[in-house]
């Protein structure tokens, strides 16, 4: 289960940005997490959950989580198509000469937090 590193890995980042930020409390967080990353979400979700309540800075903060579509090109004939669909195989022209464009990411979009000046 890696989501249990990736989540104190997000939450130490967090403490990271509070300090050079002077945020005293973070009040939600979202992810992009590419469809085909490997993470799973309910495994990524419940590590948050359990974490959170751990830590007075995200102490009760809801994550969420943006899908970003996986995206593919073959090289053959330029068509980008859905990964997840299709695979490494172009359904337009059958090649294998592909690769992913997108959807492999992970990163923290946006943090919602109260800092000192407020």
């Amino acid at each position: 289960m890696h989501e249990l590193g990736i989540v104190k890995h997000v939450i130490r980042t967090l403490g990271d940005v509070a300090k050079e930020n002077r945020v005293r409390r973070i009040g939600s967080v979202t992810l992009e997490v590419g469809e085909v990353s490997g993470v799973v979400m309910e495994q990524l979700i419940d590590c948050w959950n359990y974490f959170r309540e751990k830590d007075p800075l995200v102490k009760g903060a809801p994550l969420y989580v943006e899908t970003i579509e996986a995206l593919t090109l073959c090289t053959a004939c330029e068509n980008v198509y859905r990964t997840v669909e299709h695979g490494k195989i172009c359904p337009k022209c059958g090649s294998k000469e592909t690769y992913l464009l997108r959807g492999n990411e992970f990163s923290i979009k946006q943090i919602e937090a109260e800092t000192d000046e407020q």
